[in-house]
């Protein structure tokens, strides 16, 4: 290649290697852009460096989240969620005892007599009728001769009297000294038949005739059928009597058209208002109910009801009245019993009231007998815990989030559970009283699902 000449003009920029120039730098600084986008992929696979950990915030926020549940409002009413605060409180532990409703003895049952012989003419009331005091059970045709020949007496001593006071005012209208003496004596004989009349009167209202029909007797007007009716003391008594509940016919002993002696049972009348729970213990807890009829202690009656919201709370609370001092042969118990006080509601039917009774005998139920004191502690419903197998757990209401606790559960029944004080929720903070078992599947179903945090929201 030859050298050039001195004095030559310099040589031409060529444009093609300009614009190469150009094209390089360009490139060269898209390459450096991306590669610092993408650094997060290929820096560590050239400088590899250790691990760094999380820190415990972050953590802690997820633990959290896994323990909680948020509910919509509509969720909230489709559970039905009520919550409360926790209270420390006493509760005592109680054994169960199987009981029953029955009758209150000497009290609820009673028999309708017949007073007279005769035969039933006509039934007015029927098994499950209600009656008040006073109302006609049956109508009885007289057969007996008796009350036939007490009338008979009682009409002509009420005659005799008639005439004997007629003679004595005659008598007094005469005077004299021997009329004086006939008076004495007229006077004599009026007092004997008013004593025979009483007498007579007295028998036919043992006989069960009613005081106008004896008056009738006493005109001449006999009686020939006579009403059996409520007796007065069969239901309840005083102003309230026409408020109360009447008794009802539980069962009728004879039919129309049959004879029936003087002292025979036409029917039993049952008064529900009165009861009793009986109930049966075993010999290992007669301790604890001696202890509770020695101590006064009330005791718990779990009448296994769906809503008892329906029904006025109960009056005083339950105690031991009787403890049989002999052991039932046939299934080795104990007897004891509790009086019960009855509600009943009326209810409008055919223009006459239906009274319903809450309680009924021959219901089944369980005797709470106190045995053993837990002091502060927090009683909530038994579907305020949830149980996980060994873990029990709580939920406390944080707004529209539910948080899952683990509690310590001294003692659980059928209506509670008895969580401890020990710190892990502390009194004060409210808790969900019910929902609980519905709430731990929501957290553990969200807990398993893929998208973790997303699943929150119910």
């Amino acid at each position: 290649m030859s050298a050039p000449v001195a004095g030559a003009a310099p040589p031409r920029p060529r444009p093609w290697l300009s614009r190469l120039a150009r094209a390089v730098v360009t490139v060269a600084v898209i390459a450096a852009a991306g590669g610092y986008a993408t650094r997060g992929r290929w820096v560590p696979a050239l400088f590899p460096a250790a691990p760094v950990a999380e820190s415990d915030d972050h953590d802690h926020d997820h633990a959290d989240e896994a323990e909680q549940v948020r509910l919509s409002p509509q969720a909230q009413k489709n559970l039905r969620l009520a919550t409360g605060p926790l209270q420390p409180e006493t509760f005592w532990k109680t054994i169960a005892v199987p009981g029953v409703v029955i009758d209150r003895p000497g009290v609820s049952d009673r028999g309708g007599g017949a007073p007279v012989t005769g035969v039933v003419s006509r039934i007015h009331k029927v098994a499950g009728d209600p009656a008040r005091p006073g109302e006609v059970l049956f109508t009885l045709r007289l057969l007996s001769e008796p009350v036939h020949q007490t009338q008979t007496d009682l009409f002509k001593a009420a005659q005799d009297l008639t005439l004997a006071r007629a003679e004595r005012k005659r008598l007094a209208d005469i005077g004299g000294a021997v009329e004086g003496k006939r008076l004495i004596e007229a006077d004599n004989q009026i007092t004997r038949l008013e004593v025979a009349l009483k007498a007579y009167r007295q028998e036919l209202l043992t006989r069960g005739l009613a005081p106008d029909q004896i008056d009738g007797v006493a005109d001449g007007r006999f009686v020939t059928d006579i009403p059996i009716r409520v007796p007065a003391g069969a239901s309840e008594s005083g102003a309230k009597a026409a408020d109360a509940p009447p008794v009802e016919v539980q069962e009728l002993k004879v039919e129309l058209g049959q004879q029936v002696q003087a002292g025979q049972t036409l029917c039993l009348l049952a008064n529900h208002r009165l009861l009793s729970v009986e109930g049966r213990a075993f010999r290992d807890e007669v301790p604890a109910l001696e202890r509770s009829v020695r101590e006064g202690w009330p005791v718990e009656v779990d009448f296994g009801e769906a809503d008892a919201r329906d029904w006025p709370p109960l009056g005083p609370p339950f105690r031991v009245t009787t403890l049989a001092n002999t052991i039932d042969p046939d299934g080795n118990t104990f007897r004891f019993l509790l009086p019960l006080d009855n509600q009943a509601r009326a209810v409008e039917r055919a223009g006459r009231p239906l009274w319903l009774w809450r309680f009924r005998p021959g219901q089944r139920v369980r005797v709470l007998v106190r045995a053993e004191k837990l002091d502060n502690v927090f009683v909530l419903p038994a579907e305020a815990v949830a149980r996980d197998g060994a873990d029990a757990y709580v939920f406390r209401q944080n707004g529209d989030v539910l948080d899952r606790k683990p509690v310590h559960v001294v003692y659980q029944d059928r209506q509670h559970a008895v969580v401890a004080d020990d710190g892990s929720v502390p009194a004060g903070v409210y808790v969900a009283r019910s929902g609980a078992a519905q709430l731990n599947r929501m957290v553990k179903a969200q807990a398993a699902g893929p998208a973790g945090h997303d699943h929150h929201d119910h």
